[in-house]
């Protein structure tokens, strides 16, 4: 169990690191360390100003940095299932290129592609930490009994959706937030990623209602969306009533790092919904197949 809990040691710090990142943005801190990877030339620059979050932000990517390396290493070493590694491989690909990109930010001085690609890098390593964190604990090595996935859509189906519209909403949250283009479309992803959220937890309800797992992930897209609505309206509301000041204002600068976050915890519980359906589910002609020796045993 070691494994599985420094798995999920990483994945807090990546969400750590998510905030870190968000702050950045929501300050226009993102060229406040014009040189890199030092900072203006030091590893302990002043930490004064928008200084103090560029640079904590790096420090902190350094150290996630370092646990992907730990992790993908210790994967590697002692885990039997081959996919599981390769996907500790995968992860330590992606925090490099994440990586890399964030110096691409500095260096062509935040151009809109490369601070979106960014943004969107980092929801993805951070959902692949994630599903580490599930595919190493107890429960999803253990003997779980398999259920047909009855009903049309599949409730995988419906999931992969999910986690798909998700992303692609916070593809466009971070377009909107380094001024690619306006609010409309993302204001459009939110009603998709809504109307898609609320499909997939009334299937698990009506279709699985007595499954442990399903039910606590059901729970949990329902609490993230509503508050994910909640923080999108208050965090729309203060940028609106700062657009006289000539700097962030502190209400306006918490309320866009939580309605960040919360996304990425939104993205990561769509991520776990599907791998539960993965792992205890199975398409209803798998089912019957499974069923038939039973059957006709005596």
């Amino acid at each position: 169990m070691a494994l599985h809990r420094f798995a999920v040691f990483t994945a807090a710090c990546t969400f750590l690191l998510l905030v870190a990142g968000a702050l950045v943005t929501s300050n226009d801190a993102g060229l406040a360390v014009p040189d890199w990877p030092l900072s203006y030339g030091s590893v302990a620059p002043p930490m004064v100003g928008g200084i103090l979050y560029e640079h904590s932000h790096r420090v902190m990517a350094t150290f996630v940095g370092i646990l992907t390396i730990i992790l993908a290493v210790w994967l590697w070493r002692s885990e039997p299932r081959r996919w599981v590694r390769r996907l500790g491989l995968i992860a330590l690909g992606a925090v490099i290129a994440q990586g890399v990109l964030g110096a691409l930010t500095v260096v062509f001085f935040l151009p809109v592609p490369i601070s979106v690609a960014h943004a969107c890098l980092g929801q993805i390593f951070f959902g692949t930490i994630v599903g580490l964190a599930l595919f190493t604990s107890q429960w999803w090595q253990s003997a779980l009994p398999r259920v047909a996935d009855a009903g049309s859509p599949r409730l995988r189906s419906l999931a992969v959706w999910t986690v798909a519209a998700i992303f692609v909403q916070l593809m466009l949250g971070a377009a909107f937030r380094h001024k690619g283009f306006g609010i409309v479309p993302h204001l459009a992803g939110a009603a998709v990623v809504t109307l898609l959220v609320f499909w997939t937890a009334g299937a698990a309800r009506r279709r699985y209602r007595n499954d442990g797992a399903l039910g606590r992930c059901r729970r949990l897209l329902h609490a993230l969306i509503g508050l994910q609505l909640l923080l999108g309206g208050a965090a729309w509301w203060s940028r609106l009533a700062a657009g006289a000041f000539p700097q962030p204002i502190p209400v306006m600068v918490w309320l866009t790092v939580a309605h960040t976050v919360v996304g990425a915890l939104t993205l990561a519980g769509a991520v776990l919904t599907t791998l539960v359906c993965v792992r205890i589910l199975q398409p209803v002609e798998q089912a019957a197949l499974a069923a038939r020796p039973e059957q006709a045993a005596p």
